[in-house]
């Protein structure tokens, strides 16, 4: 049975085109996007993706209309899910402009598609088998205003995910312009040391992850510039996101034998709470 999706409050049937090749997301990354959660009909991380989805769209200077608001937003997504017989799902929601050149949008007005694939079980699983995962060197994060917005301007990502492919590991760790750990390609990473739990700041350019700030208001976290050779060195690395929950990291390039104590621990307290 075909599923369906959401364009600007209508549900279409997969396969429908809804935008056309003018579109200035297709032409230029102009657009952000979220990538979301259901567990047993509920959004448990809702208010944290609204609160970065809100203040990526005043960045990136889209004028909002009176009834586009998050309240909005949650019930399209709650119909999409409906629709699809979904309670237990994985969900973009991908805001986005309209058509128009460089300089001249139709309007800044936001669109929208909400996108919905069924999960199996309501809360994440953490992962039997340690992530393998090395650094991906071709290509930067910059450091600037725009760097811990998810954006429709995913290149780095993208890029990053093949090489990953490439070389049979199950994610790729990006780096920032200094050369120092930014994030990975679909989460953000803590790392342990002698007991102490890391994470780089968001000035070291990764995405302001809402699992990252979900941990952060519940356990104590030191946020801290790494170097490879520093997270090489770490005790344990586990890898966060909102759909995944948590995942330990088993070897990072040709480092082995990484521990899973913490990220164990954390599971149990904050992610099987958070999705129950």
């Amino acid at each position: 049975m075909p599923g369906f999706f959401m364009h600007n409050g209508k549900l279409l049937p997969e396969g429908a085109t809804p935008i056309s090749p003018a579109n200035r997301s297709f032409r230029f990354g102009d657009g952000l996007f979220e990538t979301i959660r259901m567990s047993n009909g509920s959004l448990p991380l809702w208010s944290f993706h609204a609160h970065r989805l809100w203040k990526g769209m005043g960045l990136m200077k889209f004028e909002l209309p009176k009834l586009f608001h998050p309240e909005k937003l949650e019930e399209d997504i709650q119909k999409t899910c409906h629709k699809n017989g979904l309670k237990n799902a994985r969900i973009r929601l991908t805001v986005f402009r309209g058509d128009g050149g460089l300089y001249d949008p139709v309007n800044l007005h936001p669109n929208y598609i909400i996108e919905t694939w069924p999960l199996t079980e309501a809360i994440p699983l953490l992962n039997s088998n340690g992530l393998q995962t090395g650094f991906y060197e071709e290509g930067r994060k910059s450091i600037d205003a725009f760097s811990n917005v998810k954006s429709n301007n995913f290149l780095p990502y993208a890029m990053a995910a093949l090489y990953a492919k490439e070389q049979q590991w199950n994610d790729a760790i990006l780096l920032n312009t200094h050369g120092r750990i930014a994030d990975s390609t679909i989460a953000n990473i803590f790392w342990v040391k002698e007991g102490v739990v890391f994470t780089c700041p968001l000035s070291e350019a990764p995405i302001a992850g809402n699992m990252r700030k979900r941990i952060m208001e519940q356990e104590k976290v030191v946020e801290m510039p790494c170097s490879k050779e520093e997270l090489l060195q770490s005790d344990e690395v586990f890898f966060t996101n909102a759909v995944r929950g948590i995942q330990w990291v088993a070897g990072i390039a040709d480092r082995r034998g990484l521990a899973n104590k913490v990220s164990s621990r954390l599971y149990q307290e904050i992610i099987v709470p958070l999705f129950s």
